[in-house]
């Protein structure tokens, strides 16, 4: 880091907790060795310190963190034609966001989501301000200039923790929620989902512990997000892995929110079930079943979510392992966004390029720690697919450390997946709409004086 450090002396100042970028060309050219040192740096508040100053050199170098919400209203005005790809990245964030980056300038793109879900930061051991801080690095190394859409996914209430004491809880989420908007994620998905009473005969009843939760975490999020700035929230109605949700259900959730929620903007758009599952229906031999989604109600939520209630449209969850094929119904269903995380992984963890020994490597750690979770009935391959996922964070370094001859083909069939998935969503384009419809405000954060000493 010394080597680092003194050159970044020459390319930053710092002073009174404000960093001045002075060399945009020097600082680009070190952004390799920075976020490096500000993921794995041994000392915790190095890295804090290291992961502010990335994110303030970002801002300044034109890489903005910013709120989808104006965007999401004209969406909800005008349905542009476009679906809006939310990507969680579990693995080699910086990376994989260089690539999005690169091939969002080249088919100039501005609309798309970075996200990672509260259960990801555990298991890929990625804390809000660390994911930031590999995105926007990866900005900066790639040149992109403009709002840059950082979203916390699944701000989820645990349904079984919720149940013994909800007072826990829902501080546990605040303070998440807090955590991330700090690390200028100004995108939260709420899923309160998870608490739905099914056992009540009234729609409205069964969705009232969804929506009164949903209201309170979305004032708290009104109450601390920062000048300037309007979060965009998200809702959701439908357990993702259920049954399909409705268009009374949808209505039931948001007549209820409204009802309940009083502190400015409610939620910009609304999660539903339409037949997916979260990584996939795996079948014995590790491969994937073919899943069909109900096209026809995501047209009809969105249609009644914009028509009836301003919002941007219907969100579709765990899409990422649906067939290339299946993509383009997105946006001819008027779908406003789509999550796609484990295709991302599944590409990592497949490829070619990978060494055998360090996949090998990573599934005898698997062995080894979560042999528990391998259920009755279930085979090798399937207990590997569900829980490769948490070899990620586990042996985060090590993927950090491939080589150039390992990463590069990784990230080139990444960049080819990507590029499909932006031109079936019809995204290609969208930066003149974005750059008209999104103003972020720059949140000026401190960043300390002695981070390069």
């Amino acid at each position: 880091m010394a080597d680092v450090s003194a050159k970044l002396k020459d390319a930053v100042s710092i002073s009174d907790g404000k960093a001045q970028v002075k060399d945009a060309d020097s600082v680009r050219g070190l952004m390799d060795d920075l976020i490096y040192e500000a993921v794995f740096n041994p000392d915790e508040e190095k890295r804090k310190g290291l992961q502010r100053l990335v994110i303030e050199i970002a801002k300044q170098m034109g890489a903005v963190p910013a709120s989808i919400q104006s965007l999401y209203e004209e969406m909800g005005r005008n349905y542009p034609g476009f679906t809006v790809p939310a990507i969680n990245i579990r693995g080699l964030t910086y990376d994989t966001a260089r690539v999005i980056f690169k091939k969002a300038k080249e088919k100039k793109i501005g609309a798309f989501i970075f996200e990672i879900a509260r259960s990801e930061i555990g298991y890929t051991k990625q804390r809000p301000v660390e994911y930031s801080a590999a995105v926007l690095a990866a900005a900066v190394k790639e040149g992109f200039i403009g709002p840059v859409f950082i979203q916390g996914d699944h701000f989820q209430l645990i349904r079984r923790y919720y149940m013994e004491d909800p007072k826990p809880e829902t501080e546990y989420v605040k303070g998440l929620i807090k955590e991330a908007i700090d690390a200028e994620f100004y995108n939260i998905d709420l899923d309160t989902s998870t608490l739905v009473d099914l056992d009540k005969e009234d729609l409205k009843e069964e969705q009232r512990p969804n929506f009164e939760a949903a209201a309170e975490l979305a004032a708290f999020i009104r109450s601390i997000e920062p000048e300037g700035i309007t979060v965009s929230i998200g809702g959701e109605i439908g357990e993702i892995g259920g049954k399909n949700s409705t268009p009374e259900e949808l209505r039931a959730y948001l007549d209820g929110f409204n009802e309940a929620f009083k502190s400015g903007k409610g939620v910009s758009k609304l999660s539903v079930q339409t037949g997916t599952s979260h990584g996939g229906v795996v079948l014995p031999d590790g491969s994937l079943a073919q899943i069909k989604i109900d096209f026809e109600t995501l047209r009809e939520m969105s249609a009644v979510a914009r028509n009836e209630y301003g919002l941007s449209g219907a969100v579709q969850h765990g899409a990422s392992t649906l067939p290339d094929e299946a993509f383009h119904k997105f946006p001819e269903t008027t779908t406003s966004e789509v999550h796609l995380a484990t295709g991302f992984q599944n590409i990592m963890y497949d490829s070619p390029a990978l060494p055998a020994a360090f996949r090998e490597e990573i599934y005898k750690y698997l062995h080894e720690n979560f042999s528990k979770e391998k259920k009755e009935g279930q085979t090798d391959d399937q207990f590997i697919y569900k829980t490769r996922k948490k070899g990620l964070g586990a042996l985060k370094q090590k993927w950090w450390d491939l080589p150039a001859e390992v990463k590069g083909p990784i990230m080139k069939e990444l960049s080819d997946k990507f590029e499909l998935l932006f031109n079936e969503l019809k995204v290609n384009g969208s930066k003149e709409l974005v750059d008209k419809t999104v103003k972020p405000a720059l949140v000026e954060k401190k960043t300390p004086d002695n981070i390069l000493d």
